[in-house]
């Protein structure tokens, strides 16, 4: 069957059965939820957030039979949620197939080894996805059909063996020669549980050597006189004697098995555990005798009462005194007063109800409650009773206890704060407001409410510098610039470390929201300013369409308020979580897809090069070409290197596709090289993360031998921004490279990290000055910028320079002027295709006049 031809659910089609299959999605991320749901449109699939989650739908629904999980999940993550599903019997069924990021081998391999039958890369491509969801579905119609055969066969015989609420042993005597020793034919899990011994431990060592040595001579006997014909069956009392040493007591029926085989003597035992009545019949035989000494160790009173409204007592023990600070003849009869007096007044009428209730079903009585002490006081107590009833049913009078719980409740309100509180702070906690806003959503949405969040994960910074302390305290000081604004309808939460969430009720307008949060950054700014900390402010309005799901609402806030963090428009933004937001992640997540399906392909794909002639200022004509990416998305069209390459370093993608950029353009160069009168080089911009990857400069080195490029024709560009990162490493590796023979030049200098005075150090041949810089001299006079002492402390050094950016006549010729080296831009050509930049170089190779014109024409 195609999966074209799938109906919109896939079911297990049997002449009695139908099963319904249906696939669970586990992922932290809404976005990879919504799109692998789009991807298998046309089965029954459902979305969980995490483990836990997961685990919850799982039961709800036994329908599902296929999940696709993903690791890295909050509270509990995909190897946890696979341990759990191996643990439980329950789950046998459920086939998993993970989805793993690149370069997660390990955790795949885990994942296989925990239970996962399989396991599918991110970004997930639609045919593959749905191709592996195929196989797996008609394994389990394979499985299930195969089951419902199984299982209509001996049906009768297992409902009876093995569910009875009995133990049963089936035992054979082959022939006289055996003597007493029998053949243990099959006991079912009962019996196996009863005797803590499974069937083949029962068969190997015999019934004799785990029966208690007291009740063996009296078995042996009767089984003895049943095998001789002089009884028809036997019962008794007797003791297993379970593997860890304990005892259990058993009811133990022996009678002959009458089956048509050649057996001389076949016999079933039927047992079932007494061991609770022989413990009762020990405490009673001790209740008389431990009863007064059981009393006067009580953490509370024993009573016996009439069934009425004041709860007349007619025997009260001695604990009554230290419980309640009353004589217990003070409560006989009400002499002095009721019990009922004793009682909290909010509770009189829970009690007199639930014993009510519990008499009419004749159950027992446990119920909590407080009490007031003579002394005024408050206690918690604990009351276990039950109704004592004469022969017509009625109620005759009432016996318990009742103990002091003061100091379990104690604990029990210490670890609930602890539970609903961040203990730094004080604050209630992001499962508090969970609980909170899930508890709200029960009501009409009458008034607005949002959550509005401040994100301080900078101050780790601080940790680093100042330490942990010093951390917290700036962290309580900020608490304590915020906790003078929460009222009624504004509530402070800790959500998680570093991070508060204000829960704002009854607001009129989304200005008086915007005008709090405005508020807010007022407050914190002093503070902030100081440590030269971020802050991100994030909103999100609730309505009908987000309040049901408390995480998601939360996973929303935190994006707006990381989104808040990137922006630089003024040191603290506001931003909302809106439309335009979600379509942002949503093309973020498509452009991740993108990139997935280059790094994953054999073919570049959707990537291609361009590249712009750099024209050298000495001899007027073309040295060589940048190499620049550029991606054109299946769905996207045309993505700005803007917005994939920080994206592809985020995800660690610019590894393979950083990989393929670079055969592209020393492919370009070996094109260039057939133009044999023309030295020309070409520059490759290299990240930071492919960078600081493990033997770059072996996997880069032996790169070039297998393309057959000297290293000397290549330039890699480094921003210059990486130095901040780690210099002394980053330095060393660029070291490294140019001793291989690589040209490396800082790309964008002026606007990063290094300075004029370090560029000594700094392991490179070139530097490349900034657009800025160049955009400078049409704006000011340019003798007061910076770029000629630029230039001149770089020459000095031994640098070569490249100016970038270069659209105007009167740039170049200042340029040339202050002895810039080299040049690229606008003004000598926008970046070419493969084709153009070719014919660029073929005409410059006929072509001895100055290269100008040519430019022009291109």
């Amino acid at each position: 069957m195609h999966l074209e031809d799938e109906p919109a659910h896939v079911c297990f089609m049997e002449s009695k059965n139908v099963m319904t299959i249906k696939i669970l999605v586990v992922d932290d991320s809404a976005v990879d939820r919504l799109l692998i749901q789009q991807m298998l449109g046309e089965y029954q699939v459902e979305t969980a957030c995490d483990g836990l989650d997961a685990i919850t739908k799982i039961e709800a629904d036994p329908a599902i039979c296929l999940v696709l999980l993903d690791i890295n999940m909050p509270k509990m993550d995909g190897f946890q949620f696979l341990m759990l599903l191996k643990s439980d019997e329950r789950y046998r069924k459920i086939r998993t197939i993970i989805l793993s990021n690149y370069q997660e081998l390990d955790n795949e391999i885990k994942g296989l080894k925990l239970g996962a039958v399989d396991y599918l890369r991110k970004p997930v491509q639609i045919d593959l996805l749905r191709a592996r969801v195929a196989i797996y579905i008609e394994l389990l119609r394979m499985q299930e059909a195969y089951e419902q055969k199984l299982q209509e066969q001996g049906l009768t015989f297992d409902v009876i063996f093995h569910q009875a609420p009995i133990g049963i042993a089936i035992s054979q005597r082959r022939d006289a020669s055996q003597g007493e020793n029998d053949v243990l034919v099959d006991v079912n899990p009962l019996y196996e549980k009863i005797t803590g011994r499974t069937k083949e431990e029962q068969a190997r060592i015999g019934w004799e050597n785990f029966t208690h040595p007291d009740d063996l001579e009296q078995d042996r006997e009767n089984l003895k006189k049943l095998r001789a014909g002089e009884i028809r069956s036997y019962a008794m009392d007797k003791r297993y004697l379970k593997p860890d040493g304990s005892i259990v007591w058993v009811y133990m029926v022996v009678a002959p098995l009458t089956i048509n085989t050649k057996n001389l003597f076949t016999h079933i035992c039927l047992v079932q555990d007494i061991t609770w009545r022989k413990e009762i019949e020990a405490r009673l035989l001790e209740s008389e005798r431990s009863k007064s000494v059981l009393l006067s160790h009580l953490p509370g009173l024993a009573y016996r009462c009439k069934y009425d409204r004041d709860w007349t007592m007619l025997y009260v023990s001695s604990g009554c005194y230290p419980l309640t600070g009353y004589q217990p003849e003070s409560l006989i009869q009400n002499k002095d007063l009721s019990y009922n007096d004793i009682i909290s007044p909010e509770y009189r009428k829970l009690l007199w109800n639930q014993w009510k209730q519990i008499l009419s079903e004749k159950i027992p009585f446990r119920q909590e409650y407080e009490i007031m002490t003579a002394d005024g006081n408050r206690k918690w107590v604990l009351e276990i009773g039950e109704g004592i009833y004469n022969e017509k049913g009625e109620v005759e009078a009432l016996e318990g206890i009742v103990i002091d719980i003061s100091d379990r409740k104690q604990i029990e309100n210490s670890l609930r704060y602890n539970n609903e509180h961040d203990p730094w702070t004080g604050l209630y906690n992001r499962s508090f407001l969970e609980n909170l806003l899930a508890k709200d959503t029960e009501e009409p949405l009458k008034i607005k409410r949002a959550v509005i969040s401040i994100n301080l994960s900078s101050v780790q910074s601080l940790a680093t510098t100042y330490g942990f302390h010093y951390t917290q305290e700036f962290i309580r000081n900020v608490v304590d610039v915020l906790l003078p604004h929460c009222n009624g309808l504004r509530q402070l939460f800790n959500t998680y470390e570093n991070r508060f969430v204000f829960y704002v009720k009854d607001y009129k307008t989304k200005a008086e929201l915007i005008r709090f949060c405005e508020l807010i950054i007022h407050l914190l700014e002093p503070l902030l300013s100081s440590e030269r900390i971020n802050c991100g402010i994030g909103v999100v309005e609730i309505d009908s369409t987000n309040q049901w799901d408390a995480n998601q609402l939360l996973k929303n806030l935190l994006i707006a308020s990381e989104r808040s963090l990137e922006l630089r428009d003024r040191d603290l933004e506001i931003c909302f979580y809106d439309a335009d937001m979600e379509k942002h992640l949503i093309r973020e997540a498509e452009v991740k897809h993108e990139l997935g399906r280059i790094a994953s392909e054999e073919n570049d794909g959707g990537l291609f090069l361009q590249y712009q002639p750099i024209l050298n200022l000495k001899t007027n004509r073309i040295c060589g070409f940048e190499a620049l990416a550029r991606m054109r998305g299946e769905k996207l069209g045309l993505i700005s290197p803007l917005e994939f390459i920080p994206i592809a370093e985020k995800t660690k993608l610019i590894i393979p596709v950083g990989k393929k950029i670079f055969i592209q353009a020393t492919r370009f160069y070996r094109k260039l090289a057939a133009f044999n009168n023309i030295t020309l080089n070409i520059s490759i911009n290299i990240s930071v993360i492919q960078l600081l990857k493990n033997d770059f400069c072996r996997l880069i080195q032996n790169l070039m031998e297998e393309i057959q490029v000297r290293p000397e024709a290549i330039c890699l560009e480094i921003t210059e921004s990486v130095f901040a990162s780690d210099y002394e490493e980053i330095n060393s590796i660029l070291g490294q490279l140019k001793k291989i023979g690589f040209h490396i030049a800082i790309d964008d200098f002026g606007t990063g990290y290094s300075s004029l005075s370090r560029e000594r150090e700094l392991n490179v041949n070139c530097l490349k000055i900034d657009k800025e810089f160049i955009d400078s001299l049409m704006r000011m006079d340019p003798e007061l910028t910076f770029v000629s002492d630029i230039v001149s402390m770089a020459h000095k050094v031994g640098h070569d320079v490249i100016a970038e950016g270069v659209e105007h006549e009167e740039q170049l010729q200042y340029l040339y002027r202050c002895g810039c080296d080299k040049v690229q831009g606008y003004l000598i050509s926008r970046p070419l295709d493969e084709a153009a930049a070719l014919n660029l170089v073929q005409k410059q190779a006929v072509d001895f006049n100055p290269i100008e014109e040519q430019l022009r024409s291109v």
